[in-house]
């Protein structure tokens, strides 16, 4: 049985909407970048850095292709084509009680990969999480 987090998380990458990620989030959630070396705490600021993910990541080729879970944590490893470039990574996820994820972090591979990513992320934090998809 899939967790409830961990299946609302999976319908908004599915559908491609972020509409249900406030409620997803919790309010301290924190969010570790691959990029970034400080944690980045709260809602408002994992938020922003998802909506940038979601329109950097988020093409026809991005595919969860394995899942490790446990009772309030998983990870997901992905692979996606960005500029003819393959990405491979995790997204490590933790909830709490409530259902909300309260802890969400990404690495990548490879360094081709990341310093790519870092450009693509850094362009559209800077000129604000654009709006959600």
């Amino acid at each position: 049985m899939t967790a409830p987090a961990l299946a609302a998380w999976h319908r908004i990458v599915e559908r491609r909407q972020l509409s249900g990620l406030d409620a997803l989030l919790a309010d301290d959630v924190v969010f570790h970048s691959p990029v970034v070396h400080t944690p980045q705490r709260g809602k408002a600021l994992t938020q922003q850095y998802l909506h940038a993910a979601f329109h950097v990541f988020f093409n026809d080729s991005f595919r969860y292709v394995r899942e490790v879970s446990g009772a309030d944590d998983a990870v997901l490893e992905f692979e996606v084509s960005i500029d003819g470039i393959v990405v491979n990574g995790v997204d490590m996820l933790h909830w709490n009680a409530q259902g909300q994820i309260t802890e969400f972090k990404v690495m990548l591979r490879p360094l081709k990969a990341i310093q790519l990513i870092h450009q693509k992320m850094g362009a559209l934090l800077a000129a604000k999480a654009p709006p959600a998809a």
